[in-house]
């Protein structure tokens, strides 16, 4: 074996990689790329805990336009405000969007991001365990419906990222006015059941292209570290 596979099996085991950026493969890249083709000028950030998903937006792919972020946890929240606070284009909001426009009980996950309307299943817990909840919150939530003319203009280029803990599904029912005006979806879709009633990649596949989206790109998320097995994935669907 060469000296630089030597070496790249070496830092694998330290846990680090090095490799070629290549705009072809890497999620980012194409990305990038899907935004500039389709000249996304408005993102949806909807389930944005404390701003991962927008800080990346910023920072790895270089986005300038406006994001409207949602978070409906107080204390993820505040986190999410503070680091919105010098970004005049980034806009938070404290709600969480639904298929109905009412009051309710999020569990509140350890690690925050695993926060969820719906309750977990053990499954999750034994690959995650500092997912395990540790206490609920009465939090408000909106359709989309009743709110995109307050957030948009037709004119927008909308790019609508969900990532609600297999509430995904609710999101867009209560949006189905609203994805007359929004050409680029990208959510989180299980492969296998980590929440009690989410609806899984095939689902929601199914859902997405009956409203006339295609599926343009997957990015690989959540893996259980013992098996390997890929357990979420984050779809990019397009309307053309």
């Amino acid at each position: 074996m060469s000296i630089k596979h030597n070496l790249r099996v070496f830092l694998w085991r330290m846990g680090y990689d090095i490799s070629r950026f290549n705009p072809e493969s890497h999620p980012i890249a194409r990305r990038r790329k899907l935004f500039d083709s389709y000249g996304i000028d408005l993102i949806l950030d909807v389930g944005a805990n404390i701003g991962q998903f927008a800080h990346q937006m910023r920072t790895d792919l270089g986005y300038t336009g406006k994001i409207i972020s949602f978070e409906p946890l107080s204390s993820a929240f505040e986190l999410l405000r503070n680091k919105a606070s010098g970004d005049p284009k980034w806009e938070v909001i404290n709600f969480a969007l639904g298929e109905v426009s009412t009051m309710a009980e999020i569990n509140i996950a350890g690690n925050s991001y695993s926060s969820s309307l719906l309750n977990m299943l053990p499954s999750h817990t034994i690959i995650a365990p500092k997912s395990r909840y540790i206490g609920r919150e009465v939090i408000e939530i909106r359709t989309l419906d009743s709110i995109i003319n307050d957030l948009c203009t037709p004119e927008n280029h909308i790019y609508l990222k969900i990532d609600t803990q297999g509430f995904e599904s609710k999101v867009i029912e209560g949006a189905e006015q609203s994805l007359i005006r929004i050409g680029t979806i990208q959510l989180e879709m299980s492969l296998t059941p980590l929440y009690e009633e989410e609806l899984l990649f095939g689902e929601l596949h199914n859902i997405l292209s009956n409203k006339g989206y295609n599926l343009v790109s997957i990015e690989p998320g959540f893996t259980d570290p013992r098996s390997g097995h890929l357990l979420q994935i984050d779809g990019i669907y397009h309307r053309f």
